[in-house]
This record gives C-alpha cells, sequence and structure tokens, in this order.
C-alpha cells in the first residue's frame, strides 16, 4: 500500500541520532524521518517501509505504528479511544492479544500517588476490575481499559471477543500515556528487535543487541577498520560488528509482529528477504575478540555461529592486560577497540584488584595501541580520569537504567606506566 502511516521507532537512550542517520541511509523515497525525540524517533510511512525498518534496523527496539491518539484524563478515556479504532482491518478476532502501557510523564498534581515514570510497562490481564478511575491511579488498570476496548469493537460489530495471550500473542497494542494525551499503536515487531534470534545464552551482564550496534557506530568504527573487542564476554559488540560487515540484515534469522498482521504484501516481503539475503559478503576486515575466560570464548564462538558469522570473527582466550595489537594494520587502516569494561553498577567488584584496573588498562591501551582509536563503555561519568586518557568525545548513552558514557579516545604515544607502589614496611 502507498498510504503513509504514523510510525514511531523507540530505541536505547543516547542512540537516537544514529538512529536517524540509520533509517535515512535506508533510501526509501516514502519515508519521512522525524527529529529524534527522547528515547526514539518519529517518522511516516508505507506499509513497505515497516518491513524494511524491521527488517533492517541495527538501532531500534520496536516498529510502532500509531492507530490514534487522543487527549485523556482518565482510564474511560482510553476505552473510548480503544473502542473506536478500525481494528478489524488489522486482525481478526479469533487472534490473541496483549496490550503493554508505557508512561511518559505523570504530573504530581494529578496523581499525588505516582511519581513519573519512563518506561513503566503493564500487561492487559483477562478481565477488569470491578471499578473505575483515573489512568493516573493505576497504569494496570488503563491497560485493562485499553484491552476492553479493542475486544468490545469487534463486539460492537457481531463478531467474538478476542482471547488475551500473555505469552505468545498473535497481536501485541501498546498504550503510550503522555501528560495530557493517549497514543494506541500496533507493535509490527512482535519481540523486541534487539532480539535478532542467534543468542540463546549470554554473559553475566549482557549488552543489548541494539545498543551494541549503536556503540560501534559511535565510536567512528566502520567495516573496513579493524576491530577488536578485549573484553568480549558474550560477544554482542563483536557478533554485531560481523554482521554489519557481512551486509548481514539484523532481522533476517527472525519473524516478525507484522507477519500475523492484515495489510501486509506477502510478495514485498519475501522480495525484501530475498534482496537482504543476496547482499551478503565476505568481511572486508579483521574482526577479534577476546577474553581472560574460556568460556565466554566458548559462548562467543557458539553465539557467533547461530549468527552465521563464526567465520568472520577471530577468537583469543587472553588477559586485557597482555593485549597487544592482534593484526598488523594495512598502510591506511584504523584499528578499533571498541569494548564494555565491568563496572561496579553491573558486576559487583572489590578490592585492590578492581581498583586498579582502570588505571592499569589506560597504561595497555596508551603502550601498546599507539595510532588506534579506542571506545570504552562504562558507568563511571569519570572513569577517563582514572584511565590517565583525554577523550576525544563522550557519548552519553544508557544501558537499560544505567547512565553511562562511551568515551572515545585517538591514541597517542603516553608517558611511561606507573611505577608499583612499594610495600609497607
Amino acid at each position: 500500500m502507498s498510504d503513509l502511516h504514523a510510525l514511531f521507532l523507540p530505541c536505547p537512550r543516547g542512540l537516537e541520532a544514529m538512529l536517524v542517520a540509520e533509517m535515512q541511509q535506508l533510501g526509501s523515497a516514502t519515508l519521512q524521518v522525524g527529529d529524534a525525540v527522547a528515547s526514539g524517533v518519529p517518522a511516516r510511512g508505507t506499509l513497505d517501509d515497516v518491513m524494511r525498518l524491521n527488517l533492517h534496523s541495527h538501532i531500534a527496539s520496536r516498529v510502532l505504528l500509531c492507530l490514534g491518539r487522543a487527549p485523556v484524563t482518565q482510564a474511560d478515556e482510553v476505552y473510548r479511544l480503544a473502542l473506536k479504532l478500525p481494528w478489524g482491518r488489522w486482525f481478526k478476532p479469533t487472534q490473541t492479544l496483549r496490550v503493554d502501557v508505557t508512561a511518559e510523564r505523570i504530573p504530581a498534581e494529578r496523581a499525588p500517588s505516582q511519581k513519573a515514570v519512563w518506561p513503566a510497562t503493564a500487561r492487559s490481564g483477562r478481565d477488569s476490575p470491578a471499578r473505575s478511575g483515573g489512568f493516573l491511579d493505576s497504569l494496570h488498570f488503563t491497560a485493562l481499559r485499553a484491552k476492553d476496548g479493542v475486544c468490545d469493537h469487534f463486539r460492537a460489530r457481531g463478531e467474538e471477543r478476542p482471547s488475551v495471550d500473555r505469552e505468545q500473542p498473535d497481536v501485541r497494542v501498546q498504550l503510550h500515556l503522555t501528560a495530557s494525551d493517549a497514543l494506541l499503536y500496533l507493535d509490527t515487531s512482535g519481540e523486541a528487535l534487539f532480539k535478532r534470534g542467534w543468542r540463546t545464552e549470554h554473559g553475566e551482564a549482557p549488552l543489548k543487541e541494539n545498543l551494541a550496534a549503536g556503540l560501534l557506530m559511535l565510536s567512528g568504527w566502520t567495516p573496513d577498520a579493524v576491530l577488536f573487542d578485549p573484553l568480549c564476554g558474550a560477544g554482542t559488540l563483536a557478533v554485531e560488528a560481523a554482521q554489519m560487515a557481512c551486509n548481514i540484515a539484523p532481522g533476517l534469522g527472525r519473524s516478525f509482529g507484522f507477519e500475523r498482521l492484515q495489510g501486509f504484501d506477502r510478495g514485498v516481503w519475501i522480495g525484501l528477504r530475498q534482496a537482504a539475503s543476496a547482499a551478503r559478503r565476505a568481511p572486508p576486515a579483521a574482526i577479534i575478540a577476546a577474553d581472560i575466560d574460556p568460556r565466554m570464548v566458548q559462548l562467543t564462538r557458539a553465539n557467533a555461529q547461530r549468527a552465521g558469522v563464526e567465520g568472520a570473527i577471530r577468537f583469543q582466550q587472553a588477559d586485557v592486560m597482555d593485549a597487544v595489537p592482534p593484526v598488523q594494520l594495512a598502510p591506511g587502516q584504523v584499528g578499533h577497540i571498541v569494548t564494555n569494561p565491568p563496572y561496579a553498577e553491573r558486576i559487583e567488584a572489590k578490592g585492590r584488584e578492581a581498583e586498579d584496573f582502570l588505571p592499569r588498562l589506560g597504561d595497555v591501551l596508551k603502550q601498546r595501541f599507539v595510532g588506534w582509536h579506542a571506545a570504552l563503555l562504562l558507568a563511571d561519568l569519570q572513569a577517563d580520569k582514572a584511565l590517565r586518557l583525554k577523550p576525544a568525545r563522550r557519548h552519553v548513552v544508557y544501558n537499560g537504567p544505567i547512565e553511562c558514557r562511551l568515551f572515545t579516545f585517538i591514541l597517542v604515544a603516553g608517558r611511561p606506566p606507573r611505577k608499583a607502589e612499594a610495600a609497607p614496611a
């Protein structure tokens, strides 16, 4: 269909500009990309664009198709909005349903018991409570009223009431509440887009795949440059980089919610997938993943195999403190270290060894990787001081709820390593 639909693509906070750039590079003549807002990008596009975005976006968390928006002050108004929307155009009452709710901001004067929330999520249940009230009193109750509106829309047409399935629904609806409005979206992605389909196991504190992809883009790495992750953990950064380098669409190995909706052209979808499969190539530069823990190296290899990029990555078991450039760079080629070191909010770290980790890592980088670029994701917002490196850029990003910095460095010859402190007498 050529009709343009209002879309919204949520993403990890701090990656909005990267998502705008990615959407613009998609090259669609019909996709109109809006200005980024906190945690996402609005757009207008066709249903073909919806399929392209789901298939090709490395950074978006979902592709949401907006069906309606209205000013609301209580849950019954959300019900009335849901009741009047054309759900029958998109799915049948025999399909199962789930409704989630997110809230952007809740004013204290209207809801003294509710603090500002972003995002807050509630799943709809089968039956609504036998009461009514303002949606600001209960996000869960408001989701239930939205679900009732969807179901009663079909009943008003003389059809059966859709059943609710909390775990494996055919159709996902998202209700988003602002300070004054309610927006109802169809979730065209189904499972979140960072679930690429290749990771069945992960390390102790894994990065989500779309955050890893965004970090690679923010770091300045491009597929023609060497990539080295000396603290690879479950290998998310290396696998994402390998899929980019091999030009593998991130959604190629999974299914999507729009495949269970009406109105999407299956022939176009088959063509998009075939074109994406044909675009695969060999990686133009080396990608190396290393970790001191042999179990993590094995896990990285297994994840890479499931992602179809095992042959594009070199695997090493090694201590980062012993790291040296893993390859010799070609004339004019750039080497990039992109890594996610452990930090206290993510993994409990204790003792002198943990305290010395960043200073020692800084010594390794500036003594052995002169001429390379480095990007480190850290929750310590002043970590550059411990590293004793001057960052070229500091990017504010969020790893889930944790505010972090992606510090990027151009490594030049540094001072000699620090002398070990003398032992007390």
